[in-house]
């Protein structure tokens, strides 16, 4: 996958689907819908939650991470500020780093920095990516 900022999941669980070589009949019968409605998904753009966790489950891909790797690379950074720093937000839900790169995100931003589309300092400023970890995923690709 080339880019992580448009995404259509309807596409991407076609192209593992045939990937993977499943046929219509048993797709259907483990989502329980007909081959109608499976078109249709394909045509989705996005897809509820559960029906994400079904198809991850079923081509043994966590279509999810497509999200995350979104949210790596599009959302702002939070500003720091001190005074709200020091108040240490208690949640009951899971708490995620977000700089966090997997191989995919590194490829991708380093793809982009070999084809033209970026400089170093635009990938650096666009992404929040310090100089340092930019330089160091160059030189290990080397």
């Amino acid at each position: 996958m080339k880019n992580f900022k448009n995404i259509h999941l309807g596409e991407l669980i076609r192209a593992r689907v045939k990937e993977k070589g499943l046929e219509a009949g048993r797709i259907c019968s483990f989502m329980k819908c007909t081959e109608a409605e499976l078109s249709e998904i394909y045509g989705c753009k996005s897809l509820d939650s559960e029906q994400i966790l079904r198809w991850s489950k079923l081509l043994d891909y966590d279509f999810f991470r497509i999200y995350s790797q979104h949210l790596i690379l599009y959302s702002p950074p939070a500003a720091y500020n001190p005074d709200e720093s020091l108040k240490m937000e208690k949640s009951s839900l899971p708490q995620f780093r977000k700089n966090i790169y997997t191989t995919e995100i590194i490829n991708f931003i380093l793809e982009s920095i070999d084809t033209g589309e970026k400089t170093k300092q635009e990938v650096m400023e666009h992404y929040g990516i310090p100089k340092t970890t930019l330089y160091k995923w160059i030189s290990k690709r080397k």
